[in-house]
């Protein structure tokens, strides 16, 4: 059938509609890599009662705004979605994305623009995972589009040159035989100056440490960037297990605001063009007595708001992160290691008492800072409130929970446009109104697109 394609939407697909019928407009379709404007000949894959599912078997019309996708993997591979599209018409994809998920879920018709911050589109990426196998042949690759099903994959154009190398590394391993079986993921890590890896193997309850240790030892040999390899074992009921480490456990990644400790397992942004510009832009023109950063990680926007504020106060539940963000912080910081519902309900029952804003979890952290003071004189409500939740968001709960801190002014980080419009929902109910917005495009090539919103209080 052919198909016009009314707009691109949030994960990648064009939108389209089946003709009408006798009960009204008819059905939404969804059609991966193709553009808006563009007229198709579509085969339907899946159906559903509310939608369908195609792909696009010719391009009738095409936008003038497509171009050959430089990459050979691109439509089989899963991981780029707009190689199809110039850059330029990239960020206008994204950024009416974000305006419409605003406008029809929060209900916001934005008042400011939308300020755009575009990346070198190529070889961004500072973190790749890759999956590997070594039965009934070795192989490393991506997951096929739509699939758990492997696809061959040789080098990775949105990857850092040094990330290649390491790509290539692993061919040339099991090329030779050298490929240790039980090693499922491999997962590369690079440095600010792309000078420096750390790789992370996933492997099976089954692996053999011995065997892991003694090709992580060649590898370690045949490559001398890299700084260290850390294997862990599948999560078996919730609970990981470290199996073998073979040189540094952690990198140093060096921004302008600082240098991070960044341990394998700890997350951290994954473009290395665009750290210091996202930083700013979360922390540049704050300042106050009290900042509190929640989901806080090791610390990337909680030592840069340390500078202009007199106490932070960062949140972190991961273990591992946790413990990179005390590294990390300097002295006019407190790392919590809770969950961010748990913290703001405490701090919220503790504004304004005379106790101390956090629990304590060690003796660090009773409230010694740099200046001699204690934590536990009377501290008000937060001057500011970073957050930069998961994909999934905040949620009603933790929301809810945020408004009644009363912070005068909210920075919101995200990374899901829906999650994020649902979320100011219940802000904007309660009096916090947008007055800047940021598309940061920390993943060119891909639907994914990150966000920052400032908000403050009427």
């Amino acid at each position: 059938m052919l198909l016009n394609i009314e707009k691109l939407i949030y994960g990648g697909d064009g939108l389209a509609r089946l003709p009408a019928d006798d009960r009204g407009r008819g059905k939404a379709v969804f059609v991966p890599f193709v553009l808006a404007g563009e007229k198709i000949e579509a085969e339907v894959t899946e159906e559903k009662p509310g939608f369908a599912r195609a792909h696009a078997a010719a391009i009738i019309e095409p936008s003038p705004y497509r171009i050959p996708p430089p990459c050979p993997y691109f439509s089989r591979c899963g991981g780029c979605h707009y190689q199809h599209a110039g850059y330029e018409h990239q960020l206008e994809i994204k950024k009416e994305i974000l305006r419409e998920n605003l406008r029809r879920i929060a209900k916001l018709d934005l008042t400011c623009e939308i300020q755009l911050h575009p990346s070198p589109p190529w070889n961004y990426r500072n973190r790749s995972r890759l999956q590997m196998r070594t039965r009934p042949d070795f192989a490393v690759g991506y997951f096929k589009f739509a699939s758990h099903e492997l696809l061959l994959v040789e080098e990775c154009p949105i990857s850092s040159p040094l990330i290649n190398r390491g790509i290539a590394a692993l061919w040339q391993a099991g090329r030779t035989g050298k490929a240790v079986e039980g090693v499922h993921e491999v997962e590369f890590f690079a440095d600010a100056a792309d000078a420096k890896l750390l790789i992370e193997f996933l492997c099976a309850p089954e692996a053999r440490r011995a065997a892991v240790r003694a090709w992580a030892e060649e590898l370690c040999a045949a490559i001398p960037e890299i700084a260290g390899i850390v294997a862990f074992r599948e999560p078996q009921k919730g609970v990981q297990e470290a199996l073998v480490s073979v040189g540094a456990t952690e990198l140093t990644y060096q921004t302008k605001a600082a240098a991070y400790r960044v341990s394998a397992g700890s997350f951290f942004q994954t473009n290395r063009f665009l750290l210091n510009e996202l930083t700013s832009i979360v922390t540049a023109r704050q300042s106050g007595e009290f900042a509190l950063d929640l989901y806080s990680g090791v610390g990337l926007f909680s030592t840069a708001l340390a500078r202009d504020f007199r106490h932070i106060v960062s949140v972190e539940t991961s273990q591992t992160a946790a413990a990179d963000l005390k590294y990390n912080l300097p002295s006019n910081g407190k790392p919590v290691q809770t969950a961010t519902e748990q913290y703001l309900a405490q701090l919220a029952s503790r504004v304004g008492t005379g106790e101390s804003p956090a629990p304590s979890c060690s003796d660090e952290s009773k409230g010694q800072v740099g200046n001699g003071s204690v934590l536990r004189h009377r501290l008000h409500k937060p001057d500011l409130v970073v957050v930069d939740p998961p994909r999934s968001g905040l949620g009603g709960r933790v929301a809810r929970a945020l408004v009644s801190v009363d912070a005068p002014r909210i920075t919101y980080v995200s990374c899901d446009p829906a999650t994020l419009a649902r979320d100011l929902v219940p802000l904007q109910a309660a009096g916090y109104r947008v007055v800047e917005v940021h598309l940061v495009d920390l993943f060119p090539q891909t639907y994914h697109l990150e966000s920052v919103l400032h908000l403050v209080r009427s």
